[in-house]
């Protein structure tokens, strides 16, 4: 069989986010429309420009609840040992801090692929192919990556797994960058939005070929139908004022599955809060909607959720899996008001029901880096 005969499908989920460990815990947070933060207490925070997370209680060890959501992953796709045993894994997650404190002697015998390796053994599969530790898109990029080798032909089946849980350290540099919103809230696409707030995130998928699904007797829980990734070119940390990178990322991944701009029935943005960043993405949708984008449906769930960095592109598909299973729209929650510059049909104060057929999910990252990936019904 061709490379181009065979879909991607998504057998298995599991999910850690503030709202609590399962996928029940995450659309309950949802459908509450009540966002995750409050004071974090994992660290002191008086010295930083705001206090407030959106984080589980006590402290929680990131690669236990790693480990916890691939095993959750692959026991919702029912694979057997020898399956899991067949399937590789990719991982997104940010480099231990805790190593670049030790000497450079030492930073050198402590590569992050050993996480990955480790994770692996711990969950009886077949290895660690790549470990993804580019910002913000670090866990779309896996599931761009392993789309392709699924789709090729290179691989049947890939566990693929990202996790952040809030830290000093990241917490401190986006302090330091005036990038958290000192009200303590995060107001996506919203009139007067002053920054994002970080939020803890864990996840895994279990992604097969059709065929490999259909030959083991499982049911896909959706499609992963698209995938683009695109560049800006345009500075280190700001993207283009006109979203060029992300507009082109969404024609791919609308190319790719076959759609028009207007089959596209809800869009789980990446929509941070901040002022450069939600207009950017505003007018990269419009570019690569069209009038479209008047009448599709967009959230950030950010504004509920947090900021998961390296995770958020897991996070976000596992809540754009959830919208097509129960046809429930999350809220774009701190909203204040319309922003000339992003004109998008935001769902406020309420959940939108509704069923759509196909979602779009959006990611950027610091260096111009954008990925878009289309979920689809099964």
């Amino acid at each position: 069989m061709t490379g181009t005969d065979r879909d991607v499908v998504v057998t298995g989920l599991g999910v850690t986010s503030a709202f609590g460990r399962g996928a029940d815990a995450l659309r309950q947070g949802l459908a509450a429309s009540r966002p995750a933060f409050g004071p974090l207490d994992r660290f002191p925070t008086d010295r930083y420009r705001t206090g407030i997370a959106a984080a589980l209680p006590g402290a929680p060890d990131l690669d236990e609840e790693l480990r916890r959501v691939v095993d959750e992953a692959c026991d919702r796709a029912g694979l057997l040992p020898a399956e899991r045993a067949q399937a590789p894994l990719l991982l997104g997650r940010h480099a231990d801090p805790a190593v670049a404190r030790r000497p450079l002697a030492a930073q050198g015998k402590s590569a992050i692929s050993d996480t990955a390796a480790g994770l692996a053994r711990a969950c009886g599969l077949l290895g660690a192919a790549r470990t993804y530790t580019n910002a913000c898109v670090a866990a779309s990029t896996a599931l761009f990556e392993a789309a392709v080798r699924i789709r090729t032909g290179r691989e049947d089946r890939i566990v693929v797994s990202a996790g952040y849980l809030v830290d000093e350290d990241n917490f401190a540099l986006f302090s330091a960058g005036r990038a958290l919103s000192p009200e303590g809230v995060l107001r996506s696409f919203s009139a007067g939005r002053r920054g994002l707030l970080l939020g803890d995130g864990v996840g895994a998928v279990v992604l097969e070929s059709s065929e490999a699904a259909r030959d083991r007797g499982a049911r896909p829980l959706a499609v992963l139908s698209g995938w683009g990734l695109a560049g800006d070119a345009h500075h280190v940390c700001r993207p283009h004022p006109e979203g060029l990178g992300m507009a082109r990322a969404i024609s791919a991944a609308l190319d790719r599955a076959g759609l028009a701009p207007e089959d596209i029935g809800y869009v789980n943005a990446h929509g941070t809060g901040t002022p450069a960043n939600d207009s950017a993405e505003s007018a990269a949708l419009r570019r690569a909607l069209g009038d479209a984008v008047d009448s599709t449906p967009v959230s950030s769930t950010k504004s509920l959720h947090g900021h998961s960095l390296e995770a958020s592109g897991m996070l976000e598909l596992a809540v754009s899996l959830l919208a097509l299973q129960y046809g429930e729209l999350p809220v774009n929650a701190g909203y204040a008001g319309p922003d000339a510059a992003c004109r998008l049909d935001l769902v406020l104060d309420a959940p939108r029901r509704v069923s759509p057929r196909h979602v779009l999910s959006l990611n950027a990252a610091f260096g111009g880096a954008n990925t878009a990936l289309v979920v689809s019904t099964p």
